[in-house]
């Protein structure tokens, strides 16, 4: 275990780190951990009752966050023609077509999501293993003839969810200088469309665990009865 700097462990004496809190005291709690000199995020993980080793237990999602994570993220588009003017009214950051292609090849990817019109990707296919899990797919809506709508959506607070290979869902709900009540809303949009995307397959107890952190802070741990009370 990596050993914690003096800061860190001052925090662990602030509360009690095996108590479960309710969401709203545990955002209380994570708003006074934040002790570091930048605007934290708030990070929540959510652990699932699901088997990540079986395709069809694998969960992930789009949801809007009604007030944004407080991060401004990085749009790029491949498209071409009233795509390219619609792209840039909407606010994407880079956009481009057999150029942004090219300049992707050769290794660049300093953007945070990667949308395509349906007609771009038999140029694009080929990028899938630089590209990674920044691949535009329909799967969660980056591969479209919308490109302006989904631009909007990202830069206002779109937040892309999925498990990790164990099982768990990482997820920004906003910032440390977010006001409680708008955290909480956060929180409860982010539970209601993991519940929602529950597999079909998937028994016994489905939320196991949360915890909530600032990003630099240690974790709180979330009743989760209480916080399934909030979307029910």
């Amino acid at each position: 275990m990596a050993k914690r700097g003096k800061r860190y462990r001052q925090l662990l004496e602030v509360y009690d780190k095996q108590q479960v809190y309710s969401v709203s005291e545990a955002l209380d709690l994570v708003k006074k951990l934040a002790t570091a000199k930048f605007d934290e995020s708030v990070d929540v993980a959510i652990v699932l009752g699901v088997d990540p080793r079986k395709s069809d237990q694998r969960v992930r999602g789009v949801v809007q966050l009604p007030y944004g994570t407080g991060k401004q993220p990085v749009v790029a588009v491949i498209a071409k023609g009233e795509k390219v003017r619609e792209a840039e009214e909407a606010g994407a950051d880079y956009v481009g077509a057999e150029d942004l292609i090219d300049r992707i090849d050769k290794g660049w990817k300093d953007f945070d999501y990667l949308i395509a019109t349906p007609d771009m990707m038999r140029l694009i296919s080929r990028l899938g293993r630089k590209l990674g899990p920044l691949m535009p797919s329909p799967r969660n809506g980056t591969v479209t003839n919308e490109v302006g709508e989904v631009v909007r959506q990202l830069k206002s607070g779109r937040l892309d969810f999925r498990t990790d290979q164990q099982g768990v869902v990482h997820a920004v709900i906003g910032k440390v200088s977010f006001p409680v009540e708008h955290l909480l809303e956060n929180f409860k949009t982010l539970l209601d469309a993991l519940l929602k995307s529950r597999p079909a397959t998937q028994r016994g107890q489905y939320i196991k665990s949360i915890a909530i952190s600032p990003t630099m802070g240690p974790s709180v741990k979330v009743d989760v009865q209480k916080a399934l009370q909030l979307v029910r």
